[in-house]
């Protein structure tokens, strides 16, 4: 019999849940970048370092992934191991985590899967390195990330540094303004490329301080408006790589796609792998960097809601 409860597919740590109900500030963490995004056991370092600086700003980290057939809001860092070193994991976005629980599996969750289950968590706030967007080709293709329309219908704000640089920028800027998805930057007037501080694109509104970010989405909340907010949060200046390099080596690695015929959910992942081979690592630096930028970030922001009546 199928179960009929949430409580059945829903399990959250016993701390996590404490910091919860006592209305502490609790940081999301996706774990596509832990089972897909990056080799082990460079991603479980990544995981634990982030995790690890979400604490120091006085947060509580939630990682969340679906294991054996439960989806996991907060991990110890025995399940942290199995998802970084594990082989045959699978990638769950929204359409994938009702199958994924009733067959008994294990998957790391993409943004919007873990924005989906941050909401039903009750977390506020969501950090992760760059969202999925509109892909170059999309007018044939038609591949367009469930990030988006995740963001435009689930109430929790996501901090990242931008789009992922291997998608169709200003595409997926229109995708997020046509869905009534505000797009906020932090100490930015123009929306982050993921690996380069900046796109050429503007963002909806600037903010300079977490506080502010923190008071837009109390805002966003009372009066009631759907779906969540996207804070753009550009890479650390040093951690930065050139942008015209990083466009050569973005086009190279889709036409190795294109040749090798990967398309859908091994899109991404292949394109960062290669990526990666690419710029002789310098790719996977950035990406560390980065997340951990946004995970320091989406913290502050957590613990300026926290104290917020």
């Amino acid at each position: 019999m199928a179960p009929a409860h949430i409580e059945s597919l829903l399990e959250i740590d016993a701390g996590l849940r404490a910091a919860l109900e006592r209305g502490g500030p609790v940081v999301a963490l996706e774990s596509a970048v832990i089972t897909h995004g990056m080799p082990y056991p460079n991603n479980l370092a990544m995981a634990q370092a982030v995790e690890d600086v979400v604490r120091a700003e006085g947060a509580t980290p939630a990682t969340i992934a679906i294991l054996r057939g439960r989806l996991r809001v907060g991990l110890d860092s025995a399940l942290l191991e199995h998802l970084a070193s594990g082989c045959g994991i699978g990638k769950a976005s929204r359409r994938d985590i009702a199958s994924l629980l009733v067959r008994g599996e294990t998957a790391g969750t993409t943004v919007a899967a873990t924005m989906l289950a941050a909401a039903l968590a009750g977390i506020r706030v969501f950090a992760t390195g760059g969202i999925g967007g509109v892909h170059r080709g999309a007018k044939d293709t038609f591949d367009i990330s469930a990030d988006l329309s995740e963001l435009a219908s689930t109430p929790v704000a996501a901090v990242c540094a931008g789009a992922k640089s291997i998608l169709d920028i200003p595409k997926t800027l229109e995708y997020l303004e046509t869905h009534g998805v505000a797009v906020l930057g932090y100490g930015t007037d123009e929306f982050p490329a993921f690996f380069a501080r900046t796109s050429g694109h503007p963002v909806d509104y600037r903010f300079d301080t977490p506080r502010q970010l923190a008071e837009v989405i109390a805002a966003h909340r009372a009066i009631g408006l759907r779906g969540g907010i996207l804070i753009a949060n550009p890479i650390p200046e040093a951690d930065a790589l050139p942008g015209a390099a990083m466009e050569s080596q973005i086009a190279a690695a889709c036409r190795d796609a294109d040749a090798a015929g990967v398309s859908r959910k091994d899109l991404t992942p292949f394109l960062l792998k290669r990526i990666n081979e690419l710029t002789g690592g310098d790719s996977l630096k950035a990406n560390i960097a980065l997340i951990k930028n946004n995970a320091v970030l989406a913290a502050r922001v957590a613990v300026e809601l926290s104290r917020m009546p």
